[in-house]
């Protein structure tokens, strides 16, 4: 079955650039009709869709995030890499990566509380000096 893994620094300073790649295994990130997401949830708080990239490598993001999020693939891996640039203490969060189908990806741009079908464990992203 698919297995979704987050890999990245534990730690990004004040206006330096997070960086988070996951690895898929048990399936392929090309595989028509998948998106391929990044979700983040602050403490005590809910989660937070960030972006996504299609299976077709198109990406998409959160309007309030767009500006500073780039998401890109490396196919030969099965990899999808998360950049947040400008980074504040407001962007501590345990991220995650996740798998979509088509429903899932038409309520992410809704605004609507994220789902999938297939989730990582999850990662500790702290903003610190």
């Amino acid at each position: 079955q698919v297995q979704l893994q987050e890999s990245g620094p534990g730690l990004v300073k004040p206006s330096q650039t997070l960086s988070l790649t996951c690895t898929v295994s048990g399936g392929s990130i090309t595989t028509a009709y998948y998106y391929w997401s990044w979700i983040r949830q602050p403490p005590g708080k809910g989660l937070e869709w960030v972006g996504a990239i299609g299976h077709n490598g198109i990406t998409y993001y959160s309007p309030s995030l767009k500006s500073r999020t780039s998401i890109y693939r490396d196919t030969s891996k099965n990899q999808f890499t998360l950049q947040l640039n400008s980074v504040t203490p407001e962007d501590t969060a345990v991220y995650l990566c996740a798998r979509g189908r088509q429903t899932d990806y038409v309520s992410w741009i809704l605004g609507r509380v994220p789902s999938g079908d297939r989730w990582g464990q999850g990662t500790q992203v702290t903003v610190s000096s």
